[in-house]
């Protein structure tokens, strides 16, 4: 099997899989409770909690585990604007973010909410005049992701964050940090609020977190017994520790592995320019790990069954929108036909040369046999 499929989910990291195994039968006990349990799991939750803090260098306050980044989206953005309405309705998103933001901003307009689409240059980095002129005094929330999904281009969130800031100091300023945690670096600190997913960093599924900045209000979406919580309930413990270990192995090393995918994606690249119905749909911002193409005479499904045939895996656009029109290259290219054949492949550092050598012969075979019935 060859999995060039990173971005939608990663294997869980056998180290991971130790810890979640270890902490799943020897702590059993409520981290809510007060029995003697119940204070060595809390103990643990405790520490596995400061060690995220120190990978980040936040606050451990600032740290709400929730299930995934959908859900910790959900939290950043209805949560925001349910804590700041008295101030103003209008957020601003970009056009290059994930589904869940966008059906999250479709809610909040059902409820009386105004969502501006910030633009982007032919790069696809924000354009920064455009937010400029977008932030006004009843601007409560600007979300913008850290790095795209379907093309991995990357925000400079810091300067972004200077421009919100400018405008209106009383602004929130969220990132979707899924794509990028793992893969670059990150400073929480060029944002108020982060969304994190463990199943992206070779963590289990069913777990990740919210970094929400001390200074920064949100309105619980659940209740529960830990009034205090922002997320009450049972603490995942086993998914927590596990998320925790995920973390701290991610960023380790983090410049040598993006340059090995470097390597990987260049190779690709350099093998697949010679096809002229083959478009690279990347920017000098994409990121290495994801690599989308639009292969113009073959439509994009029935390549990624093709190679599927041959244990070999891939996806079209993201994992949550497959099948249909990627909205990134639509919104960089301009081009509906473009925008409906794309196919992302997606790197990670533990895929090796091996790996994109067998996937380039497999795709050279089935590409001019599938492009020959165009």
């Amino acid at each position: 099997m060859i999995y060039l499929d990173y971005s939608a989910t990663t294997p869980v990291a056998l180290e991971v899989q130790d810890t979640m195994n270890k902490v799943t039968r020897e702590f059993i006990g409520n981290a809510n409770s007060l029995n003697g349990l119940g204070i060595k799991s809390r103990n643990l939750l405790n520490s596995a909690t400061k060690q995220i803090a120190n990978c980040f260098n936040i606050l451990e306050s600032e740290i709400t585990y929730t299930s995934s980044s959908t859900e910790s989206n959900n939290l950043a953005i209805i949560g925001c604007a349910l804590a700041y309405f008295k101030k103003g309705k209008h957020i601003i998103v970009s056009k290059l973010e994930h589904p869940s933001i966008y059906v999250i901003c479709d809610y909040l307009k059902s409820i009386g909410f105004e969502i501006s689409y910030v633009k982007n240059d032919s790069d696809g980095l924000i354009d920064f005049d455009d937010l400029k002129n977008l932030v006004r005094e009843d601007t409560i929330l600007v979300s913008i992701s850290a790095v795209n999904s379907e093309i991995g281009i990357r925000q400079p969130l810091k300067m972004i964050r200077q421009i919100i800031k400018k405008e209106n100091m009383g602004t929130v300023f969220h990132s979707d940090m899924t794509q990028a945690i793992g893969k670059v670096s990150v400073n929480m600190h060029d944002v108020d609020l982060a969304s994190v997913s463990g199943q992206k960093i070779f963590g289990p599924k069913g777990i990740g977190f919210l970094y929400k900045s001390s200074m920064v209000k949100v309105t619980p979406l659940l209740y529960g017994s830990t009034k205090e919580s922002l997320n009450p309930g049972t603490p995942p413990l086993p998914l927590i520790a596990a998320l925790s270990k995920a973390v701290r192995l991610a960023n380790e090393n983090i410049e040598k592995k993006e340059r090995f995918v470097t390597l990987l994606n260049n190779k690709i690249t350099n093998t697949l320019g010679k096809y002229p119905n083959i478009l690279f749909n990347k920017t000098k911002y994409s990121i290495p790990h994801i690599l989308n193409i639009s292969i113009m005479d073959v439509m994009p499904e029935v390549m990624v069954h093709a190679l599927a045939n041959h244990e070999i895996y891939v996806s079209s656009n993201t994992a949550c929108s497959s099948g249909e029109v990627s909205n990134a290259v639509l919104a960089i290219y301009n081009d509906l036909n473009r925008a409906k054949h794309t196919i992302r492949i997606s790197l990670s550092h533990v895929t090796t040369t091996e790996e994109i050598n067998k996937f380039l012969e497999v795709f050279r075979n089935e590409y001019e046999k599938l492009s020959k019935l165009h």
